[in-house]
């Protein structure tokens, strides 16, 4: 299922719409979503090292 939820930033805690422009400050909003998966992330490789002692 996918959903168009979107979201501004313009403010202290961010608010969520589905409208292209944000109903509070008129300010356009963007993706609510994370960036999807980057394989060329030059800091991936430490990432994932990381994860790996945590779970240690």
């Amino acid at each position: 299922m996918h959903a168009d939820i979107r979201c501004c930033r313009a403010h202290d805690r961010p608010v969520y719409t589905f409208s292209d422009t944000c109903p509070e400050c008129g300010e356009s909003t963007g993706n609510s979503a994370p960036a999807p998966f980057d394989p060329n992330d030059p800091y991936g490789e430490y990432r994932r090292k990381l994860k790996r002692r945590a779970r240690e």
